[in-house]
Order: structure tokens, then C-alpha cells, then sequence
């Protein structure tokens, strides 16, 4: 068990760190990552919606928002139905830089699962869910198997 869990330290270190070299760039950290990848992968979705996935104060949020706002990657618009939400979406710079972080970690992955042979791709989908809190994995599935909506 415990080289499992130093494998899982280790890998995470190895898979963001081109992610990280890139972010610092721009003088980013994860947590500007984890909200372009998330308003990436859903656009529109709600600020509520974006706490409740990353589990971070709203102050938390609100800091990275504002620089991610600020140097335009992303947009807010308010809700058609509910003018007191805040949708976001990706700028086409936020596109860009999404595309930019995800391409070596998605190259990593799936040189990963090719060398780990038949199975390997089903076989880390079940464990990384079973690694999920037990009363989270439906909603987990339910946002990773969603398509993502036309950007703006």
C-alpha cells in the first residue's frame, strides 16, 4: 500500500509539472489550472457550480477569477433565467491556454495506458473512482462524462 501511495505522489508530480512550468509564465498556480480546465470543460457553468467541484473558499475563487478576468482567459456573463448568477466561459486566450495545459498531460496519460497494455485505461478509470468519496462518485461521473457545451 505504501508504494501505491508514493506512486500516486510521484506521478502527480510528474504530470503537473508541465502544466506548472507553463503557469508560471504567467505567474499562475494550480488553482488558476484546476478553474480553466473546469470553466474549459463546462462553459457557463455557475460560480456556485465551480465551488462545489473545486471545494475552495469563495474568497479562494475570487482571487484567481479576478486575475483569470483580468488578463482575458475568461468572461463572466450573468444568467439569462437568473440575473444574480455569473456564468463563465473561456476567452479565446482561455481556449489556448486551455488547449496548451491539457496537451502534455493528455500525452502523458495515454503514453501511460499504451504501455500498461489491454485493460489499463478501465482498470485506472475504477480505481481513481474508487479513490473518490463513495457519496461524490455519481455527480464525479456525472461531470466527466458530460460534453463539453459550445465555448460562448
Amino acid at each position: 500500500m505504501t508504494e501505491a501511495i508514493e506512486l500516486l505522489f510521484f506521478a502527480y508530480r510528474d504530470f503537473i509539472s508541465d502544466p506548472d512550468e507553463l503557469l508560471a509564465k504567467y505567474d499562475f498556480g494550480r488553482a488558476h489550472h484546476r478553474v480553466i480546465h473546469f470553466v474549459g470543460r463546462h462553459p457557463g457553468i455557475t460560480v456556485a457550480e465551480l465551488l462545489n467541484i473545486l471545494r475552495i473558499t469563495k474568497q479562494s475563487l475570487a482571487r484567481v477569477l479576478k486575475q483569470l478576468i483580468e488578463r482575458g482567459f475568461i468572461e463572466q456573463q450573468t444568467g439569462k433565467q437568473d440575473r444574480r448568477q455569473r456564468l463563465l466561459f473561456l476567452t479565446p486566450a482561455g481556449i489556448e491556454l486551455e488547449q496548451r495545459l491539457a496537451a502534455p498531460q493528455q500525452a502523458r496519460v495515454a503514453a501511460a495506458l499504451a504501455s500498461a497494455g489491454p485493460g489499463a485505461e478501465a482498470a485506472w478509470r475504477a480505481v481513481l473512482l474508487a479513490l473518490v468519496n463513495e457519496d461524490d462518485r455519481p455527480e464525479v461521473e456525472r461531470l466527466i462524462a458530460a460534453q463539453p457545451a459550445k465555448n460562448n
